[in-house]
């Protein structure tokens, strides 16, 4: 029977699994995931799942991947410099859809150009001013981003701007109209920034493993998991990495399945940076309509309807110093444990927390940690003359964050380098905690301890001490994973619910009667509150944390034997699926524009605009499934036709087609 290898790349862990015939585990493993150099956590992670099956390179008959790094990086508001090409706008057109926040002041480079609703050219492609600004940007960007008018009406300018980007640069370029077919061009561009982004980090993941498994003599094809829970080619994925944005999340659907054999439940996948949720119905999981929302960005990425928040096991621990007691707060950011630095660091961290805990006073900077993350070959590009310098002094060693800022510019040009992925800080997480109550035993005990005590000196609004000592800390910010993970899971169930309960989900997780309800409120009024569905728990550190979630939300957990590796299992078990849209549209008393890639063409004839249109999209569907190496391709067409009542008659309006052709990825013989 045929050996599958499925592979997932987390911020934390890089988790792999070796699946016979497609229903029977033979083998896990898993491995720190190695951010200098993916391919070292890659590697590693598959020569032990190699070595607990004895099975040679060769028998591995297909290979797939999925990774929670393009989340991770939206989520925390990483990746490379861009630049937006943007023809037919407006200025005011930046600060709609979130695009002025995913661009983060990126260069824009705003032309003259576009096309109209009906797809005509609304004014000149404006080649000269694209020109004279790409010479003038002299490798302030790592790539572009192309946006136009109604370019899913007619993509003839981004085309162009492409073209031309390409022979004058030679760097990666996106085009808007090959993410989505669907209108609303700020939110497209911001679709096409993000993609640009991440198609270095994506790019050098893939690129990593494939090199790796080459290496070592595993042939079979390597397939990578979209944020739908499809799979599509690597080569495919290296392109559009955007698409990839929920993909670790989407195969922990697609594994909790099929561990489970659950129907209805709730998914909830805690990892090191992000906690992800998604209902489960009817064994299929439910896709976003309106796109995917990642970092506080609504994307146009379809994808599975997955609530993503900056909570994970590596969670930044925050002081709230509203009020006179204070409290806690974890996130959005993910910073490298300290137990964890510790050993990465041991010439540095150790003695460096045991000094700073014999002060009588702790400074701001104590119990954190500057750390380099330079992917090895990587040349960072557009960083200003203070951001080169102090990421020259980082270089490849660990720094207490006091030593190494000499003001606030500094700090302001550090938040800047780890916003580009280029370095991390260390601090304390609920990992540490973890290691300090017991729960986990993986790293340095000693330096999670000392960094709380750090910690717990700091003072709230009445001038007290937040906790007596490091270890009284600890239950606490495990207490406050356990309340926000019950907060988001919370928040999708309301989301999912038919009732209208007047306020957003949001609100109504955080409300005071929701709070004392999972208590159990017993006074004049009694309240209780919790999930109507079971929760299945996922991740490596799901066993330690999810049993105090399910006693405060009333429901069963499920935690099934492989949830650490779940999302490495849903990697390799889906399907391909590939999916094509277009768009007919009225332009006259019985005349119909169907707008084909290459430019629009008319119809004096409806049905036989409908048959032009689903065959080539049928055709494309097809090839794309074959591309990325489908088999048994299964063809489903669908025709969504929208009519307006004119004067008593049914006129129409427009139709929107969609082809999706899908099948199991080809194996190896």
């Amino acid at each position: 029977m045929a050996l599958l290898l499925g592979v997932d790349t987390g911020g934390t862990y890089t988790d792999a699994v070796l699946i016979r015939g497609e229903d029977e585990v033979i083998a896990t493993a898993k491995s720190l995931t190695t951010r200098h150099d993916l391919s070292e956590g890659v590697g590693k992670a598959v020569q032990a799942v190699l070595d607990a099956a004895a099975v040679a390179p060769d028998q591995i008959a297909l290979s797939s991947l999925s990774t929670t790094l393009a989340t991770n990086a939206l989520v925390e508001g990483q990746g490379a410099r861009v630049a937006l090409v943007f023809i037919g706008f407006d200025e005011k057109d930046i600060a709609r859809q979130g695009l002025e926040d995913a661009l983060r002041g990126d260069p824009v480079i705003r032309i003259n150009g576009g096309h109209s609703h009906s797809g005509s050219e609304a004014a000149p492609f404006d080649q000269t001013t694209l020109e004279q600004v790409l010479d003038g940007l002299d490798g302030a960007v790592t790539g572009f981003a192309i946006a136009s008018q109604f370019a899913t009406r007619n993509p003839a300018h981004e085309i162009a701007a492409r073209d031309l980007i390409r022979a004058r640069t030679g760097l990666p370029v996106t085009c808007s109209h090959e993410l989505s077919a669907k209108l609303g061009g700020p939110k497209r561009a911001m679709t096409a920034v993000l993609n640009a982004r991440l198609i270095g980090m994506i790019d050098h993941l893939i690129g990593a493993t494939q090199d790796y498994l080459h290496r070592i003599g595993v042939t079979a094809p390597m397939m990578v998991v979209r944020g739908d829970g499809a799979l599509i080619s690597a080569d495919m994925a290296r392109e559009r990495p955007i698409e990839t944005i929920l993909s670790g999340p989407a195969a922990s659907i697609v594994g909790a399945r099929w561990l489970t054999g659950e129907s209805d439940a709730l998914v909830s996948d805690i990892g090191g940076t992000t906690t992800d949720v998604a209902v489960l119905r009817d064994r299929q999981p439910m896709i976003d309509p309106h796109g995917a929302r990642v970092g506080g960005l609504r994307t146009m990425v379809e994808a599975v309807a997955m609530r993503t928040t900056g909570l994970g096991g590596d969670s930044e621990v925050h002081l709230q110093r509203d009020g006179l007691a204070g409290g806690l707060r974890l996130g959005p950011r993910r910073v490298l444990p300290l137990s964890l630095a510790a050993m990465q660091y041991p010439d540095v961290v150790p003695a460096a927390l045991e000094r700073q805990c014999t002060k009588d006073r702790v400074g701001e900077y104590d119990g954190r940690f500057v750390v380099p993350v330079r992917l090895s070959g990587q040349v960072p590009a557009g960083l200003d003359a203070r951001e080169t310098r102090l990421l020259e002094r980082i270089a490849a060693q660990a720094w207490e964050m006091g030593s190494l800022l000499s003001n606030r510019l500094d700090g302001s040009a550090l938040d800047r380098l780890v916003a580009r992925g280029l370095v991390m800080i260390a601090a304390i997480t609920p990992s540490d905690a973890a290691h300090v109550t017991g729960v986990l035993d993986s790293w340095n005990k000693e330096a999670a301890a000392l960094g709380l005590e750090l910690f717990s000196r700091q003072r709230n609004g009445a001038g007290q001490r937040i906790a007596p000592e490091g270890a009284m800390l600890a239950p606490r910010i495990i207490d406050q994973l356990t309340q926000q993970t019950c907060d988001v899971l919370l928040e999708t169930a309301f989301a999912e619910e038919d009732t209208d309960f007047g306020l957003p989900e949001d609100q109504l997780a955080r409300h005071v009667l929701t709070r004392l309800g999972t208590q159990q409120h017993r006074g004049l009024v009694s309240l209780n509150v919790g999930l109507n569905l079971p929760v299945i728990g996922l991740g490596a550190s799901a066993h330690s944390y999810y049993g105090a979630v399910g006693e405060r939300l009333s429901t069963p957990v499920i935690l099934p034997e492989h949830a650490g590796v779940a999302n490495a299992i849903g990697a390799v078990v889906g399907q391909v699926s590939m999916r094509k849209s277009g768009l007919i549209t009225s332009i006259g008393e019985r005349r119909y524009r169907v707008h084909f890639i290459e430019g629009p063409q008319d119809f004096n004839d409806l049905d036989r605009a409908l048959k032009a249109l689903e065959t080539r999209l049928g055709e494309d569907a097809m090839a794309a499934a074959r591309e990325s190496g489908a088999q048994g391709i299964r063809l489903h067409l669908q025709r969504d036709l929208r009519n307006a009542e004119v004067e008593g008659r049914d006129v129409f309006v427009e139709a929107e087609l969609t082809a999706t052709a899908s099948g199991r990825p080809r194996i190896a013989r």
